[in-house]
């Protein structure tokens, strides 16, 4: 289970000063038309630091980021004059401003980025931790268990389709409130599925609960960029990254002995106590982190106090509400059906979380259907699933060494397929793990087989994942959030959709020859990276959205087309 927008720990390199943005207003309507610009003076440079605050941005390409990314001693980027003749002023933090989050302790700072990353580990939690009795969920309503899979299934849907709405209002509103609301509503929706007495009820809240639960797995990559410097981010990333993988290793664990005990609406009302438990945490002791809203209440707070009239960035840049929900809608279609380094990708990640799902299945069927084992003794099996992402994530800052070196070779400009290297070495763990999984899943042969084989698929997941995050943002720089949020949702409805088919896949092909398939499928897609690595900056140099490293006129002119 990922959240949607990670990048890389220590992604942006810090030993590189920040190229200002800086437009200078005399007035509203001038500023309007100098952004109105013939292509040939307009200019757009690569910055090594430039902080695509991860991972949704929908500002348009020509603000003033030099707001939110730098401080100011005066408290402000500029003046000007509206149309009405009124002065203003654009705010701004100053040196070592103690509301900038990139300012606060590093205690906050970790007890902000504990907070939410056990948000999203309870999100992934809750996704995977109902399949420990799926068993017991058909049985009550007499229905078939392919019915029953169905509250994982419109659960994951909800991942997908609730970004789309989330991120543009949490650019609006703060990440606190979308924080707070959301998680609330996702609370309450979990009572009626451990009370619920037909499987209607479950299944609609089911669905209701995964679009509420889907915002905290946005805003959390965003939410670290918020607090943590590009040289800090190391390690708070790699502690993220690993909790969205962790979680759906942990459900079955945790849910097979709980409903062995209890029944399967524990499953529910375990839910229900962990988030309420991260509601609150987030809730009270979070503050808000994104600078654009922090910013635009020390202006309105300032305009009052002083009878002047203080501005910030968004309220002189920022697009109706409809025009940014319409940009999610539509432009992250047009990057996976028009863009091959999208579409690929998004496949690949696709297989991948659809293999992720299919465990919380195969496994049951190996040891319950198989051997004979309770719930409970099937759910130690993930264990080692769980372990290999937590291995994986000690890996990163490795990772982040390597990179840099690559970025101080390329004078601070490394081309995107830098990022794939990772990619093409841990490509391989995944195929590795589900062939000794496939072949050691007999029943007369020792349980250790199957369950340490998910070692090399956990310790894969995570490099596979990062990396591919990484190369979309970097090959998408202004179109990144729409690159994300396609690949976000293509792998959600996949993933979705695995459960449904894969014990008729197993029962028809058999134990074997079912993960076999499997092992082959993500043994393909290895070929990937490499094709990308080879081909990939002359594909980026044909495309109308990505960044080819040409000169800045060339680059511009292909982005307004």
């Amino acid at each position: 289970m990922a959240a949607e927008g990670i990048v890389m720990p220590g992604q942006q390199p810090s030993t590189f000063e920040p190229i200002a943005i800086d437009f200078q207003r005399t007035n509203t309507r001038q500023s309007r038309l100098s952004r109105s610009e013939t292509r040939e003076s307009k200019k757009e440079v690569r910055d090594p630091n430039f902080d695509i605050n991860l991972p949704y941005r929908t500002l348009s390409r020509n603000a003033n980021l030099r707001e939110y990314t730098q401080e100011e001693p005066s408290g402000a980027t500029e003046t000007g004059v509206s149309e009405d003749g009124t002065p203003y002023t654009v705010v701004a933090f100053t040196p070592d401003d103690k509301d900038n989050p990139k300012n606060w302790s590093k205690a906050m700072k970790w007890w902000c980025t504990m907070c939410v990353s056990v948000t999203c580990f309870v999100v992934a939690f809750c996704s995977s931790v109902i399949t420990a009795d799926i068993e017991g969920v058909a049985k009550e309503f007499n229905v078939s268990e392919e019915v029953a899979l169905l509250s994982i299934t419109l659960f994951v849907i909800g991942f997908g389709v609730g970004p789309m709405a989330f991120a543009p209002l949490s650019e609006i509103y703060g990440r606190r409130i979308m924080y707070g609301s959301t998680l609330f509503v996702a609370v309450v929706f979990i009572i009626p599925c451990a009370v619920s007495k037909n499987i209607a009820t479950l299944l609609v809240f089911r669905a209701l609960g995964g679009i509420a639960f889907s915002a905290p797995m946005t805003l959390v990559g965003g939410t670290l960029a918020d607090c943590w410097k590009n040289e800090e981010r190391g390690v708070p990333m790699a502690a993220f990254s690993a909790a969205p993988f962790i979680g759906p290793a942990i459900g079955p664990l945790v849910g097979g002995y709980l409903a062995d005990a209890k029944g399967w609406r524990w499953l529910y009302w375990i839910q229900l106590i962990l988030a309420a438990v991260v509601w609150i945490l987030i809730t009270f002791t979070v503050p808000e982190t994104y600078a654009p809203t922090i910013l635009k209440r020390r202006a309105a707070k300032l305009s009052k106090s002083s009878g002047k009239r203080y501005l910030t960035e968004q309220d002189l840049d920022m697009r109706p509400f409809s025009d940014r929900l319409l940009n999610f809608l539509i432009r992250p279609f047009q990057l996976l059906f028009g863009e091959l380094i999208v579409l690929l990708i998004s496949i690949y990640m696709s297989v991948l979380y659809g293999l992720l799902y299919m465990f919380f299945v195969a496994y049951p069927v190996v040891y319950q259907q198989g051997k004979g084992w309770s719930a409970g003794k099937t759910g130690l099996m993930f264990i080692p699933l769980a372990v290999g992402v937590i291995c994986s994530s000690f890996c990163a800052p490795f990772v982040n060494k390597h990179y840099m070196t690559l970025v101080r070779k390329h004078n601070g400009k490394p081309p995107a397929e830098c990022r794939l290297i990772p990619m093409m070495i841990s490509c391989w763990f995944v195929p590795i793990g589900l062939f000794i999984f496939a072949w050691t899943s007999y029943p007369h042969i020792s349980w250790a087989g199957p369950a340490f084989a998910g070692f090399p698929v956990g310790f894969g997941f995570i490099f596979l994942y990062n990396s591919a995050n990484n190369y979309i943002v970097d090959s998408y720089q202004h179109q990144a959030a729409s690159a994300l949020a396609a690949k976000t949702c293509i792998r959600s409805f996949w993933g979705a959709a695995t459960v449904l088919f894969t014990n008729q896949m197993y029962a028809r092909l058999g134990y074997q020859w079912a993960s076999s398939l499997l092992a082959f499928l993500a043994l393909a897609c290895c070929g990937i990276p490499f094709l990308f690595y080879f081909y990939g900056a002359k594909i980026r140099a044909r495309s109308k959205y990505a960044y080819s490293g040409d000169d800045e006129e060339t680059l511009e002119t292909k982005l307004e087309n």
